[in-house]
């Protein structure tokens, strides 16, 4: 859902896989599974079976990291999420779990898969402002992740991997890196997602044909309906929200009774989490930066936003040798506006973690505020992550694996940049160069 000028054309997203298929350097096959259409899910060529690197290893491992995007802590609830809640309560939990900035898609799912934080990774936000492109955009390409990913890296010794992203930009991102890919199908134009029943289907026909040692799977429902305005006097949409928490726990209850029916349960570790929560505002409650910059004399002109819903990323775009005055000019308006929580200096607050491509101004609003740049029509929706407020997330591990700890609770503070030294550990993998920026929570 991306309206910015810079932004990548859907169609664009899936012009590299395309290629990679008509130059012969991916595999395209229909899986049949058991939904009515088949699955399409492309695959690299020469592409090798998981049996034969169970064979080197000796012995099976699998792991499933399921990110179930936008979901809060506290919706898992015996009701709304019968499967998940009682896979959380017999593995190992982490109650002070937290998203890290900015609390976005993109970033997020990148910090998991890389094991580092953005300013290595080069991915800091959803959305940034190009400078070479002079445009802001969505970070959906390929080329954007600068980090080894953990995919890449267990490719490396001969397991197989996959990913089952239900975002076009996630599908974009991750790109070619994984050994089997899906090709989302359905994808709903306005949300640019495939639903969690696809999603899942694709999922285990995956998992059925292929077996892979890793798969990545983004459910989108939760995220998608939690969009929408919860906190008003409608009760459909506060309605079609605790639905969504409950369809998309009857997708993942799939997920393990396929890996219980088959075997495969005793070997595997599952990893559960969110890439950020979600929080609801008002339409009094906008926050429009772009109309009092624009009327400072100094910074009339020489400032790009790239809006990330509840983080504004602000960017000097004039001389060199008036940036430093600039940056002070724009925390101070930021800082002046109502509904703003906090302005920082990135290059001068280094624990923000987020690097270059952030920009030079950071604005996180307060719960129940949301940032609409550059006029009050930019952002029509209600619900928005981004900010602190939305940083707690669901984070726990399951599974039959006896490296999964049973019916346990853990007062760390767990990152979704844990992920990565979490499955390095499970395999056997050493850190990259330069270190992990999380550490394994096995």
């Amino acid at each position: 859902m991306c309206g910015h000028t810079g932004c990548t054309h859907p169609g664009e997203r899936f012009a590299e896989g395309a290629e990679l298929l008509r130059t012969g350097r991916r595999n395209l096959l229909q899986v049949a599974g058991a939904g009515a259409a088949a699955t399409a899910i492309s695959s690299a060529l020469g592409a090798p079976s998981a049996a034969a690197a169970d064979a080197r290893a000796g012995g099976r491992k699998r792991a499933y990291v399921v990110v179930l995007d936008g979901c809060r802590p506290d919706e898992i609830t015996p009701t709304t999420m019968p499967t998940v809640a009682g896979l959380r309560a017999a593995g190992r939990n982490f109650p002070r779990a937290s998203s890290l900035p900015i609390m976005e898609t993109i970033p997020n799912h990148v910090m998991m898969m890389t094991g580092v934080r953005p300013d290595r990774s080069g991915v800091p936000a959803n959305d940034i402002y190009d400078r070479k492109l002079g445009a802001d955009r969505t970070m959906d390409r390929r080329g954007d992740i600068r980090a080894a990913t953990v995919i890449s890296r267990l490719n490396a010794t001969g397991r197989v991997t996959g990913t089952v992203l239900s975002k076009e930009y996630l599908y974009g991102v991750f790109g070619n890196r994984a050994t089997h890919r899906w090709e989302p199908a359905p994808i709903i134009p306005v949300s640019e997602h495939a639903p969690d029943l696809f999603t899942m289907q694709a999922t285990l026909d995956m998992v059925e044909a292929f077996d892979p040692h890793l798969v990545f799977v983004n459910l989108g429902d939760i995220d998608r309906t939690g969009h929408s305005d919860v906190t008003g006097p409608y009760a459909d949409a506060r309605l079609a929200r605790r639905a969504a928490l409950t369809a998309t726990d009857q997708q993942v209850a799939r997920l393990v009774d396929l890996l219980r029916s088959t075997g495969r349960w005793r070997d595997s570790l599952l990893v559960f989490l969110a890439d950020h929560s979600m929080d609801w505002s008002t339409p009094g409650n906008l926050i429009t930066l772009a109309g009092p910059l624009e009327d400072d004399p100094l910074l009339a002109g020489n400032v790009a936003i790239a809006q990330n819903g509840g983080a504004d990323l602000l960017y000097w775009t004039g001389p060199a040798t008036r940036r430093q005055a600039g940056v002070d000019r724009m925390l101070r308006i930021a800082r002046a506006h109502p509904g703003v929580l906090v302005a920082h200096d990135r290059a001068r607050t280094p624990g923000l973690r987020l690097g270059p491509n952030a920009g030079d101004v950071v604005v996180y609003c307060k719960a129940g505020c949301r940032f609409s740049d550059p006029d009050p029509s930019s952002n029509p929706i209600p619900g928005n992550h981004g900010h602190p407020a939305t940083r707690p997330i669901p984070f726990f591990l399951a599974g039959g694996h006896p490296a999964v700890r049973r019916r346990s609770t853990s007062s760390a503070h767990a990152h979704t940049v844990d992920v990565a030294p979490t499955l390095a550990q499970f395999f056997g993998l050493g850190a990259p160069r330069g270190g992990w920026d999380g550490r394994s929570r096995l």
